[in-house]
């Protein structure tokens, strides 16, 4: 999966591979931040609630790498940045080597497949905005910690424990086989 992204970005699997490495904890953090408070907890569960518990990441996953959803995704970062989206493309440009316009494309097709396994865990976990922001608050100071993957994402997303967050290990969240997603 790697590679089709690399493919879809016109760069190589190790510089998409960075990318990811880079973007997946910045977004976890930027949903950490918005959600420690009250009214964002509230108004990311109600979003995950309304728009992504019932997906399956693996379909959005499909459905991104096919060019599909990227609009959703351009509005879910709005969402996640608001006004700092550009500088999250920087961040991740400057973490990678990606240009700032890939950079951007990339997080529109990691966010909705990040927030259907967000809402995918909310569901099966029972988590009310309360439990999500305490989640999501842990997550963030895990990540300012270590600056970089930790705790909720290495759970949820490094199914494989190589402690490398890939596509293979998105698909392994969903119970499919990582052979299957060309998992090096």
């Amino acid at each position: 999966m790697v590679n089709k992204a690399a493919n879809q970005l016109g760069t190589t699997p190790g510089q998409a591979e960075s990318a990811i490495d880079a973007a997946l904890p910045l977004l976890l953090g930027a949903l950490g931040r918005n959600a420690s408070q009250p009214q964002g907890a509230q108004s990311l569960h109600r979003a995950l609630e309304r728009d992504h518990a019932d997906n399956n990441p693996l379909s959005v996953l499909g459905n991104v790498l096919g060019g599909q959803g990227l609009g959703d995704g351009a509005a879910i970062l709005g969402h996640i940045f608001g006004g700092r989206q550009e500088r999250a493309s920087l961040g991740v440009s400057k973490a990678s080597g990606l240009d700032m316009g890939n950079s951007g494309q990339l997080m529109a097709m990691l966010a909705p497949v990040v927030m259907s396994i967000l809402g995918s865990q909310m569901k099966q976990r029972g988590l009310d905005s309360g439990g999500l922001g305490g989640l999501l608050g842990q997550e963030r100071q895990r990540i300012e910690e270590d600056k970089g993957a930790g705790g909720l994402m290495n759970a949820v997303l490094d199914r494989d424990g190589d402690g490398d967050v890939d596509f293979a290990d998105i698909a392994k969240n969903v119970g499919m086989l990582g052979s299957l997603f060309g998992k090096r």
